[in-house]
């Protein structure tokens, strides 16, 4: 499945204790499992430079 594009407005606010971030993003990209908004990019920070970290993404 592509995944879905953000609609407008849209904002990612993980609360206090991170419990969204956790249950719901990082459970399922360590599982395998489909992530329906990407949007949190995934970056091999090995592969640049710290200067260039905003172009890798």
């Amino acid at each position: 499945m592509a995944p879905m594009s953000l609609l407008p407005g849209f904002r990612f606010h993980p609360t206090d204790e991170d419990e969204e971030l956790i249950a719901y993003y990082l459970d399922r990209k360590i599982n395998g499992r489909t992530i329906e908004l990407e949007i949190i990019p995934e970056v091999d920070l090995y592969k640049c430079e710290p200067w260039d970290f905003p172009v890798c993404t």
